[in-house]
């Protein structure tokens, strides 16, 4: 039988998932893990954070703390956060660890469907055009897009030939 997920419990397939930037792993179910890696969206099954941020286990600790920090818009994320206490050297070991995936900025369609360069959007919404004088039509595909690196909103790409700026909570990915 294998071993359940460090931070929810859940028994079935699980993996090893580095706690960076030490050299250490936990074992995580495939939900956990992608929430690690992509960014948790809220939802009941993170309401396990009310536990794991209290384990004796200090990876576990880093995990559940950064999780919850990653969920800002959600209330009860903001409460819990506040009201967690981690020692420093596990407090300093979780913020190292954001840092670095602060640095990894990461585009997200109206419905959260991670973005890459070269993908292909569809416009939700008629977008006037500053500077170009039209107006680019709601089901308009703009295809082979280019991700702005320093800041997650933004995503180029080519309507009526007019290299445009677009955001992101105006597209989805087809």
């Amino acid at each position: 039988m294998s071993n359940p997920c460090a931070l929810c419990g859940a028994t079935g397939a699980v993996s090893p998932v580095a706690v960076v930037p030490q050299d250490v792993s936990v074992d995580l179910c495939a939900t956990c893990a992608t929430g690690v890696s992509d960014g948790p969206q809220d939802g009941p099954h993170w309401q396990f954070l009310h536990e794991a941020i209290w384990s004796t286990e200090p990876a576990v600790q880093v995990l559940a703390w950064r999780l919850l920090k990653a969920l800002p818009e959600a209330p009860w994320a903001r409460d819990l956060l506040d009201m967690a206490y981690l020692e420093p050297e596990v407090q300093a070991w979780a913020e190292a660890g954001l840092s670095a995936a602060e640095d990894t900025v990461v585009h997200r369609d109206s419905n959260g469907v991670v973005l890459t360069s070269g993908d292909t959007v569809v416009l939700i919404k008629d977008l006037p055009v500053k500077g170009a004088g039209f107006t680019a039509k709601r089901g308009t595909a703009v295809r082979n897009i280019s991700l702005v690196m320093d800041n997650p909103e933004h995503v180029e790409g080519r309507v009526e030939s007019q290299r445009i700026v677009i955001l992101t909570k105006f597209v989805k990915k087809s």
